[in-house]
């Protein structure tokens, strides 16, 4: 079995989707021979042809559009955001057009696409470049908002995205784009969208986060007593929210942090800190802690690391909620 980064993971999704399914197009800019900024396309231009992997002009708005008319039109498209800064201009097509259409027509008429989107900062990129959004878009009904953390899940997940009936937003964290490599099935297999995956189980304390986030909890785990026994689970899908795999863990431990990269203020953890209230209220030994990105735009490369939770400031949160 292959060791493949995110990347290559990504990669052999896409090249073996297209192999399989004659309907699957990519679209966006540079993702033809350069193989997109991040070379996640490489080698597809060449093996598919240039008619299935696509440069655009520089025009989210006119990727996005183009998208939704060919999904309309019975194609499986995938078109590449180069960055989550710049889902801003393809917005209106994104979510008034894509991820209304089901409801619009009565069901007559569905867009299945899959927004490929880089995400997260760590990477000292400028601005506009290093943003969490996807409680923006979880927000919004009619999408669903998938963020992988490894390179196993990415193929699957990305695989089940793209077949999927309805518009999926792909988010991948582009801190662990190759910072890894883990064993990769060659062969086709899906994940189930909206299925969280724990980690590693305890029973002190439960962890949720999601995207790069997951390795600064690993990190912070290793650092804590021995005695301190921690459930961390990686959410995957942000929308639709597995609930249940939380709340069942939230209800065995009975205490919660919570740890993403987004600003605090009404990013996902608030709404998952909601759930677990509604679900788990009596369980509850402590209030559930966040542990986020500041509520201030993403600083430049030199401050951008004091801005990400890191181990000893998720360290923090843990051993607040387990004195309480």
């Amino acid at each position: 079995m292959a060791q493949l980064t995110l990347v290559q993971a990504i990669n052999q999704a896409l090249d073996q989707e297209m192999e399989r399914d004659e309907r699957v197009i990519i679209l966006g800019e540079d993702v033809g021979v350069n193989g997109g900024v991040f070379r996640v396309t490489e080698g597809l231009a060449e093996k598919h042809g240039k008619h299935r992997v696509q440069n655009t002009p520089l025009d989210e708005s006119g990727i996005m559009g183009s998208a939704v008319g060919l999904a309309m039109a019975g194609m499986r498209p995938i078109p590449e955001i180069q960055f989550e800064g710049f889902l801003g201009p393809a917005y209106d097509q994104l979510v008034n057009h894509a991820a209304r259409f089901r409801t619009r027509t009565r069901g007559a008429i569905t867009i299945p696409l899959t927004v490929r989107v880089p995400v997260g900062g760590g990477i000292h990129a400028p601005e506009l470049h290093s943003d969490s959004p996807e409680a923006i878009y979880a927000h919004h009904p009619g999408l669903k908002v998938l963020m992988p953390s490894t390179p196993y899940d990415a193929k699957g997940m990305l695989l089940s995205a793209i077949r999927d009936p309805d518009p999926c937003v792909f988010f991948e964290p582009k801190r662990v784009y190759r910072s890894f490599r883990e064993e990769v099935p060659e062969e086709e297999y899906t994940i189930e969208i909206g299925k969280a995956k724990v980690v590693s189980e305890g029973d002190d304390l439960t962890v949720v986060t999601w995207g790069a986030s997951v390795f600064q909890c690993l990190e912070m785990m290793d650092e804590l007593p021995e005695d301190v026994s921690v459930e961390l689970i990686d959410l995957r899908t942000i929308y639709p929210m597995d609930i249940d795999t939380v709340a069942q863990s939230v209800e065995k431990t009975g205490r919660c942090v919570i740890v993403h990269e987004a600003p605090k203020t009404c990013g996902l953890g608030a709404e998952l800190i909601a759930r677990i209230q509604e679900r788990c209220f009596l369980s509850l030994e402590a209030p559930v802690q966040r542990v986020a990105g500041f509520d201030t735009v993403m600083p430049y490369y030199k401050l951008e690391l004091d801005y990400l939770p890191d181990a000893s400031r998720i360290g923090e949160g843990v051993k607040a909620c387990l004195a309480y």
